[in-house]
């Protein structure tokens, strides 16, 4: 327990920084992940530090900018794009054109550590803008992957509407995500149906109920089944499956893909005038479909901070299909299979997928592990003055501009 106190402690002010390609221009942020609260979202707030005497009258600009692929890069003939790359918020940052900004608390770190060369910059993402998702590629495709990305970009020039040059623009790539309630609530999701046969009296009845009506990344969801029947046929096995479900907006499309499933005959056949009554058990996770095409990621950066994207929330009085980008839904399918003459009997349970909020427990801990193996395996330099931790995003580049 001491040890992994001094491992938080280590970490505690991790600043993330880039460089571009000429040495000159550096950009520090505290986090790369940001939290849409519904009725806010937290501000993108930086530092950029500009090497002396390098500007000589130029200035240096900054952007918010989102891109919304809907379509595959390869498709893409005689003009027609599938993907929309927009401006959400620019700034003048060298010079500052408002010195009366107040400063967070890591701006401040940073500026006393820099000096006079660092200047801080705040972008806020629009209201309703959507999560990072990103749809997972098959190896046959060479594309940017379809979702929707953020990114962070930087350039030197005489004014806003410039062309950037590679060697003095930085694009840092950010997510934007949702969080479970503080509470998770003691409503239990359920679904009861029945089914009667041609030809034959009395019905086959499936009810199924889930423990939680939100689970976090990593959890067990467990679908408690009650299968009673009525009828003349017999039910010969069951299928469970845990399915995401995605809506992209832009062009109203919608598919779903199974991310974790399990098929039983334990307790079957269930015969005319049985029941059974059996827990399920399963955990979906975005390393168990690593091969499987189309599955919804929360935008990720890196190989190790990859989940299944989480479910999309919204603002109380609308309804998910309002929302935009890419909206993720998650549903427990059970399906009893009654012979080739009989079919199937197959009900949804609906429920959320989400990471812990903020300052819960689970969160905390989920963080405490993350952070011990930041330490174990990202090669970082730290200054012992005043504890701040850099990790370089040369690793990190998504976005890169020309």
């Amino acid at each position: 327990m001491i040890s992994l106190l001094l491992l938080v402690a280590v970490v505690a002010v991790k600043v993330f920084k880039k460089t571009t390609p000429n040495g000159k221009v550096t950009v520090y942020l505290g986090k790369r992940d940001f939290v849409d609260q519904l009725d806010h979202v937290e501000p993108i707030d930086g530092v950029i530090v500009v090497e002396s005497d390098y500007l000589k009258g130029r200035k240096v600009f900054g952007q918010l900018t989102t891109t919304y692929r809907f379509g595959r890069e390869e498709d893409e003939v005689m003009g027609v794009k599938f993907s929309k790359e927009l401006v959400l918020a620019k700034a003048q940052i060298v010079p500052q054109t408002d010195k009366d900004t107040t400063l967070t608390p890591i701006q401040e770190r940073l500026i006393n550590k820099f000096g006079a060369n660092a200047y801080p910059f705040t972008f806020r993402f629009p209201e309703n803008s959507p999560s990072s998702v990103t749809l997972q590629t098959s190896d046959d495709d060479n594309g940017k992957p379809l979702g929707v990305e953020y990114a962070i970009k930087t350039y030197v020039g005489e004014h806003a509407e410039d062309k950037s040059h590679k060697r003095s623009s930085i694009s840092l790539a950010i997510k934007k995500l949702q969080y479970a309630p503080s509470l998770r609530g003691n409503r239990l999701p359920s679904s009861l149906v029945s089914k009667g046969f041609t030809f034959s009296q009395g019905k086959l009845n499936l009810e199924v109920t889930l423990d939680k009506e939100i689970y976090y990344h990593g959890e067990k969801v467990c679908a408690n089944i009650i299968v009673s029947n009525n009828s003349r046929k017999s039910v010969k096995n069951i299928k469970v499956a845990v399915i995401q479900h995605c809506e992209v907006t832009m062009v109203n499309t919608q598919f779903s893909r199974h991310v974790a499933e399990m098929e039983t005959r334990e307790g079957c056949p269930i015969t005319p005038g049985a029941s059974l009554t059996k827990s399920f058990y399963l955990v979906p996770l975005a390393a168990s479909n690593k091969d499987r095409h189309g599955i919804a990621l929360d935008g990720h950066l890196k190989e190790d901070d990859v989940n299944l994207a989480s479910s999309t929330i919204v603002s109380e009085g609308k309804a998910p299909s309002e929302a935009m980008g890419i909206v993720v839904s998650y549903t427990v399918r059970v399906k009893l299979n009654c012979g080739a003459l009989g079919g199937e009997v197959q009900t949804d349970v609906p429920f959320k997928l989400l990471h812990p909020a903020p300052g819960t427990m689970e969160k905390v801990k989920t963080n405490a592990e993350k952070k011990a193996k930041a330490i174990e395996k990202t090669p970082m330099g730290q200054d012992d003055d005043d504890n701040i931790v850099f990790e370089d995003f040369a690793r990190l580049r998504l976005n890169e501009p020309e």
